[in-house]
């Protein structure tokens, strides 16, 4: 059985793990893996630069604002990150897929102040009957080489290790979970209850847009989703500042101690794992847990090389939609989306995206136990 659960991850599960750490740990030096002690201390590209947020003048009514939203009042800002050393201790260009730095201007919009809970999804799928991605038995159609006893409905789910393990393999600490999903996010004999205002898990892409066309809604550009995410400032590392535990105190449900073993998250931050929501100061424009906790999907497709392209087409690129496709060399047969924000793993030793600038992304129908979403309403 311990073959085919790893079988069905293989299959399953590669791609959902890749979208998370860049395919960092091929390209690691063996010397540089292992048991490492980093302090975070990220590098700058002088060449690349922000210029001035500048937010739109125009504040709707509050009594126009949709229950649980906030009013985010768009503007001209750049966009991207000039951190070329973003995580493994300093390892140059892992980044290079949000630069360069380039200015955009985003029309106002509403936005949750946190990600969708589990009492939220819950009420729509009482109300729908939907099933998620997780709940659907994989077909011979997707996965045409898998043996029919491996196609088994569940998710990825976060895995610690025994001991100290090399980071080159990320296999070490993901498992392919049967019957994992977001009402079992450890899968079999966990559930949701007493985690109501946890944020859902297990969430692929047309789980998210699914629950958003329910409620009139729908999901962030990615654009609009930095935005958001920077709350008026220019340029910060993150999304309260540019220090990362201002007064000693962790602004964010991100991972602290030795990574990925089994109790090693020391919970510094006041968590072990993920936590509820709204636990930590909101951004200034009221926005709950932009950074960590849960990878939240936006509406764009992944290209590696999309900034690039919006750097070159017109000076201020105006409502950006996203690539009209997905492009990821890595992996060009994956169709992918933009994730924002990083998660309860994200770690000095392997993956910093909590930084405001820096992307994820995932393929549309993949999830796991630390990917959610949050949803938007135009003016």
């Amino acid at each position: 059985m311990k073959n085919k659960t790893y079988l069905i991850f293989a299959i399953l599960g590669i791609s959902i793990i890749s979208i998370l750490y860049g395919y960092t740990k091929f390209t690691v030096p063996k010397d540089k893996m292992g048991e490492m002690n980093c302090t975070e201390n990220p590098t700058t590209l002088r060449t690349s630069l922000f210029e001035p947020t500048i937010e739109n003048k125009h504040i709707p009514s509050t009594n126009k604002t949709p229950k649980g939203m906030v009013w985010i009042p768009g503007g001209e800002f750049s966009m991207g990150s000039n951190i070329e050393d973003e995580s493994l201790c300093s390892l140059k260009g892992v980044t290079k897929d949000a630069s360069p730095i380039h200015r955009v201007y985003i029309d106002g919009f509403y936005m949750d102040k946190t990600e969708v809970t589990n009492e939220e999804y819950e009420k729509f799928v009482k109300a729908t009957g939907y099933v998620t991605v997780a709940e659907q038995k994989p077909t011979k159609e997707e996965f045409p080489t898998a043996a029919e006893e491996d196609l088994i409905t569940g998710s990825v789910v976060f895995t610690p290790t025994p001991t100290a393990v090399n980071l080159d393999n990320f296999l070490q600490w993901w498992s392919y979970v049967g019957k994992a999903d977001w009402r079992h996010p450890e899968g079999p004999g966990s559930s949701i209850k007493g985690r109501e205002k946890y944020p859902v898990v297990h969430i692929a892409y047309e789980d998210a847009l699914a629950y958003a066309t329910w409620v009139g809604k729908r999901l962030p550009t990615e654009a609009e989703w930095e935005f958001a995410a920077r709350g008026g400032k220019t340029g910060n590392l993150y999304t309260w500042g540019n220090i990362l535990k201002p007064n000693g105190e962790y602004q964010a449900n991100i991972y602290q101690g030795r990574f990925p073993i089994k109790d090693g998250d020391t919970g510094e931050d006041g968590f072990k794992g993920i936590a509820p929501t709204a636990q930590f100061k909101p951004n200034p424009y009221g926005l709950y847990d932009m950074a960590g906790n849960v990878w939240e999907w936006t509406n764009d497709w992944y290209s590696n090389d999309y900034y690039q392209y919006l750097s070159t087409k017109e000076k201020v690129s105006k409502n950006p939609q996203g690539p009209i496709a997905s492009n990821d060399p890595s992996e060009p047969n994956q169709k992918k989306k933009v994730h924002r924000g990083g998660s309860f793993l994200c770690t000095d030793q392997y993956c910093t995206r909590y930084m405001v600038g820096t992307r994820g992304k995932g393929e549309v129908r993949s999830a796991a136990n630390h990917l959610g979403f949050r949803c938007v309403v135009s003016k």
